[in-house]
């Protein structure tokens, strides 16, 4: 049986874990907890049919109004067409665009009848200026005709979670049953800044792409004024219609903190966005969680030393408010001790953090370094003796 050591983190960790009984570390006067902790007020004055301002890596609301509201939400729906299409292969392939696809209304990379482009050039042209034609090419294209695309999108969607979203077009041109919520944007976007393509593209102000009857290069400008007005901002996309007003979807990241911010129909999206995600860096920290383990032994039986020192798997960074630090806490689970041979791949146990009651996540436990086995050297009847008379 695995033992249980329990850690509580506090200002000052100078105890010594004993590991072959319970360690308990003392906890700060506070008696606040991770549930209860309070986030400073809100922004006053945020005019906005909903919003949503989230800390990325934790997924937890820092701030919003109606949250989970069905509304229109113009060409943030491109955040979706997008993804889907860098999700595919031969992204740097050429193919001539459907004429019939990129007849659509509305904003234009510049697409005409018998161009070449790629699908990574699409994807420019959605994000950056919000090309309808763009959009309307990458969809016939993935998805053999459009409404075979929007199927695909409404399964990525149900694949998400985005309970409150139904796509109806690949643009975000008003349709009916065309809707999302400032809750499930926030989601999307999540989602889509994790691919390494998307979030080169849409934290670009200005990109260079070849396209055209034969291609040739041409400069794309970004719609996301954030990109120049926002410290830290690193996407994601704009969008508007008399329908949905103006929507937004923004990032910024700062000190390992990445905040994502949703406005539908806002008039004053570029400075409700400034507004709220100054609020949200203001009350939120990144911690390195190994900071409140002490250090990791292992007891070794058979080797050449007694302890290797235990280290943890992946990345023990996260985001919590100002002053949750203090409710850290850590359960260690590890064997009594192991035998040799003892290597750096082979996992020895297991550390859970929390937060209050939350449960952080989990974090494999591996040797820091290797434990060889002790060679004992086999004496003789006469190195015996000679030893006996220290010869």
């Amino acid at each position: 049986m695995k033992r249980l050591i329990r850690l509580t983190a506090a200002v000052c960790l100078a105890a010594v874990m004993i590991l072959t009984q319970t360690a308990v570390f003392a906890q700060t006067d506070s008696t606040d907890t991770a549930q209860n902790q309070q986030l400073p007020a809100a922004p006053s004055g945020i005019e906005a049919g909903a919003y949503i301002l989230m800390e990325m890596q934790t997924g937890r609301m820092l701030a919003g109004k109606d949250i989970h509201e069905r509304l229109a939400m113009a060409s943030t729906t491109k955040i979706m067409t997008a993804l889907l299409t860098l999700e595919q292969p031969d992204l740097d392939s050429y193919f001539t665009v459907d004429p019939k696809a990129i007849l659509v209304e509305g904003s234009s990379m510049g697409l005409l009848p018998g161009d070449q482009v790629t699908l990574r050039g699409l994807a420019v042209g959605m994000l950056l200026h919000s090309g309808n034609d763009s959009a309307g090419a990458a969809a016939v294209k993935i998805g053999g005709t459009t409404e075979g695309f929007v199927q695909m999108m409404n399964q990525r969607a149900a694949e998400m979670g985005l309970e409150d979203t139904h796509f109806a077009t690949p643009s975000g041109l008003d349709a009916e049953d065309h809707y999302s919520s400032a809750y499930d944007m926030a989601v999307l976007a999540s989602n889509a800044l994790q691919n390494e393509d998307f979030l080169a593209i849409c934290s670009t102000y200005k990109m260079q792409i070849a396209f055209g009857n034969p291609p040739y290069d041409r400069w794309l400008q970004n719609h996301n004024r954030l990109l120049k007005e926002y410290d830290g901002c690193i996407g994601v996309k704009t969008g508007y219609t008399k329908k949905a007003g103006r929507c937004l979807v923004s990032a910024a990241q700062r000190d390992g903190i990445t905040l994502i911010c949703v406005t539908l129909s806002a008039a004053d999206d570029w400075n409700v966005h400034k507004k709220l995600l100054d609020y949200g860096f203001s009350c939120v920290q990144q911690v390195d969680l190994a900071d409140y383990l002490p250090a990791l032994s292992l007891p070794v039986v058979g080797g050449v030393v007694n302890v290797v020192p235990g280290q943890l798997s992946g990345d023990t960074k996260t985001a919590v408010l100002l002053g949750e630090e203090r409710q850290i806490t850590a359960k260690v689970y590890l064997e009594p001790f192991y035998y040799v041979p003892l290597g750096t791949e082979q996992k020895v146990g297991e550390v859970a953090f929390y937060l209050g009651d939350q449960k952080l996540g989990c974090w494999d436990v591996y040797p820091a370094q290797a434990a060889q086995e002790k060679i004992v050297e086999k004496k003789g009847f006469w190195d015996r003796v000679k030893s006996w008379f220290g010869w």
